[in-house]
């Protein structure tokens, strides 16, 4: 049974290490046979892996669509044991993308890897609130007596 993939008019899909782009109309494919298939939603470049956990799923995302796990192995593990040390908390979350990693179930794994971007993003967004409440409070000296 064939994939269909649905493009909206100029959106961007990579099939294998190739990269297919509408043109001015909505477009359907149907995709016959296996290689990896990434949505342009769903794809990093190395400019847009501007924050570390993203940097992971790039490295994540070039294992799946090279689908070679061990030409990407050493960027992998350093990116993951510099994110391990700054963030502990999400050992959880690393963990469950070694697995998918090992289990050689790359697609799931880019999927874990998002989630890790979503952690990240919302331990950031949860130091901001932290500094506004900060930069918000009275001082010490500005206090009632």
């Amino acid at each position: 049974m064939a994939l269909k993939v649905e493009l909206k008019p100029h959106e961007r899909i990579i099939i294998g290490t190739v990269v297919i782009r509408a043109d001015d109309q909505r477009t359907r494919l149907f995709i016959e046979g296996e290689a990896p298939i990434l949505r342009e939603k769903d794809i990093l470049t190395h400019r847009t892996a501007d924050t570390p956990a993203k940097r992971i799923y790039l490295a994540v995302q070039l294992m799946y669509l090279d689908q070679d796990v061990a030409k990407h192995h050493e960027i992998y593990f350093t990116l993951v044991r510099e994110f391990l040390e700054a963030v502990p908390s999400s050992a959880p979350a690393i963990s469950e993308l070694n697995n998918r990693i090992l289990n050689g179930d790359l697609y799931k794994a880019l999927k874990a890897a998002k989630k890790l971007i979503t952690y990240e993003s919302e331990l950031l967004a949860h130091v901001l609130r932290g500094q506004r409440l900060r930069e918000d409070s009275p001082s010490g000296t500005n206090q009632p007596t």
